[in-house]
């Protein structure tokens, strides 16, 4: 048993459950082991606690009576339920998950007898199924209804398990997290067999599964696993997935400075020719691709001067965008600032290294001379070209301007004085157009409050949709916004944003001037003359200070269409 546990844990568990699902006295007395009762259930949650380790949760599961509580009066069952409750607390367990209930009334007294008897914290989970009853596609229990009734007994926890896999567990998160506050988890099994040449195989990739996870988090899910059929290579993909969304940020603790310790930042104006311009003339900084491989960048500097020459503020480069491996972003700067006079913005995310080797690139990047950073959190490598690669995602984005603006002030990431400030520029990313806009919000005020001093926008297509984040971060700090604009090539790059990339959703207006458009060229035509629409509405806000500006596929010149077309430049 402790080699499951372990296989779970090196596949990134941070909790993990004793094997006492049937430890109760009714199941095992068709057994005849109803005396043994207290050392089974104690030795499974010991196994898994010998594995954990301190760092680790271990949950007590416990399951329903099964047919045999059938018959036990209401008494008899809540003392069945109440007496692995008390081995749960006195085993050291951390939380109890009952779970795989089909019974709404069993499940209300199972959490009302653990109530009573332990303070452990209390996970409640129903097994929700289809009904199919007549044409209704309905559940057969509402979870409006299991919300209401655990909410009401003291459940801490309420979610769903098992049941007919990931597509209802989805489907049954939309209702509960929009019935209740309390913290949601979700744990489906793999789904169904389908009989295949006469063998029921299981169709659940590990892909699949991991992505199904993702969109748990994003219907506010906050405790995720699986049940039936999940295996370590499933849960190595979701913690892969959620890693890209979610990092782990409890990994790493950043000490608050001493007062005394700390410096004062090098003032803005004094830290580069981009800082010191920043809120104060509309800039525009195109990002420029440094080259795959092992070939020379000689296009992506020749591309620079071309900016630089028509009057381009500033390049910033990608540090592996969708996780596709590229030269180095700060490399590819030295080598662009080494031929152009032009300002370089450098991405830095924190998919692919510890907070040990950030803060050794960061002071290398600074004694070179490279000032101006856009922190982000970084795509999954699963996305890219190497998708056995391991993520790291010690810190997030939020995570990562705090160890930053600590830089700016002289102090390390333990929060010990360093020497002479850093004098960074700290950029941050947005998305207009995220699927949770609520928490997207909520992150762009916590990037602020933890020391950005601009930010860049996802593309936008739809001017309300930026007209709604914007409206929405009204009351944040007054930073400068740079407005994301990325000029559609085709239909079929319109559709693919639209279908694979979250928050790049293309509006129906514009994906039907796109079909009308009879050749390739007219599409490309129609690409600009969006982008620039898009760009014209933006400037007209007072908070919009500039623009990002993608090239569409590697080619520069439509930027410069876009720029004056929009009246941005002219």
């Amino acid at each position: 048993m402790q080699d499951v546990h372990r296989s779970f844990l090196a596949a990134g568990s941070e909790l993990i459950e004793a094997n006492t699902y049937g430890a109760n006295r009714i199941k095992l007395t068709a057994h005849g082991l109803e005396d043994r009762l207290a050392d089974i259930f104690t030795s499974g949650v010991r196994l898994a606690r010998e594995v954990a380790g301190p760092d680790i949760f271990v949950s007590a599961s416990i399951g329903p009576l099964g047919p045999g509580g059938q018959g036990l009066s209401l008494k008899e069952q809540a003392a069945a339920y109440a007496e692995p409750a008390a081995l749960a607390a006195e085993s050291g367990a951390d939380l109890i998950f009952l779970e795989t209930f089909h019974s709404l009334l069993d499940l209300v007294r199972a959490v009302e007898s653990c109530r009573a008897t332990c303070d452990l914290p209390l996970v409640a989970s129903f097994s929700f199924h289809r009904g199919f009853i007549m044409g209704s596609n309905d559940f057969l229990v509402q979870p409006e209804d299991v919300v209401e009734a655990l909410t009401r007994v003291g459940a801490d926890v309420v979610g769903a398990n098992c049941g007919d896999g990931p597509h209802t567990t989805l489907d049954v998160l939309e209702k509960i997290t929009a019935a209740t506050d309390k913290p949601v988890s979700a744990f489906p099994n793999v789904g169904g067999p389908a009989l295949i040449e006469g063998r029921q195989m299981f169709l659940s990739s590990p892909e699949y599964m991991a992505e199904y996870s993702r969109r748990f988090v994003q219907k506010h899910a906050r405790l995720i696993g699986g049940c039936c059929g999940v295996t370590p290579a499933q849960i190595k993909e979701v913690n892969t997935f959620l890693l890209s969304i979610q990092p782990r940020s409890v990994r790493v603790s950043l000490a608050e400075p001493e007062v005394v310790a700390a410096r004062e930042p090098v003032p803005l104006r004094e830290r580069s020719p981009w800082g010191a311009r920043l809120g104060t003339d509309f800039m525009v900084s195109v990002e420029l691709d440094p080259p795959h491989g092992l070939n020379p960048p000689t296009a992506s500097i020749e591309a620079a001067k071309f900016l630089k020459d028509n009057g381009i503020d500033a390049v910033n480069i990608a540090d592996g965008p969708r996780a596709m491996a590229r030269m180095g972003p700060a490399a590819m700067a030295q080598l662009v600032r080494a031929e152009v006079d032009i300002e370089t913005i450098v991405h830095y995310c924190c998919r692919d290294r510890n907070v040990l080797a950030m803060q050794m690139d960061l002071i290398g990047a600074n004694a070179l001379g490279q000032r101006n950073l856009m922190l982000i959190t970084g795509d999954p490598p699963k996305m890219g070209n190497f998708p056995d690669a391991t993520p790291v995602f010690d810190v997030d984005a939020i995570g990562l301007v705090k160890f930053v603006s600590m830089l700016n002030r002289g102090l390390d990431l333990a929060g010990r004085p360093a020497g002479d400030p850093t004098r960074f520029v700290l950029g941050v990313g947005c998305n207009p157009g995220a699927m949770d806009l609520e928490r997207e919000v909520a992150r762009f005020h916590q990037k602020i409050e933890a020391g950005a001093e601009y930010v860049f926008s996802q593309p936008v297509y739809d001017p309300e949709r930026l007209d709604r984040f914007l409206a929405l971060t009204a009351d944040a700090p007054r930073i400068p916004f740079f407005v994301g604009i990325l000029p559609l090539a085709s239909l079929k790059n319109a559709e693919f944003l639209t279908r694979e990339v979250p928050g790049m959703a293309v509006p129906t207006a514009v994906l039907s001037r796109l079909r009308d458009a009879r050749t390739r060229a007219d599409q490309r035509e129609v690409g600009i003359t969006v982008a620039a629409e898009s760009l014209a509405h933006a400037v007209d806000h007072e908070r919009v200070r500039g623009a990002y500006i993608f090239p569409p596929f590697g080619r520069y010149e439509p930027i410069l269409r876009v720029l004056k077309e929009s009246g941005a430049r002219p």
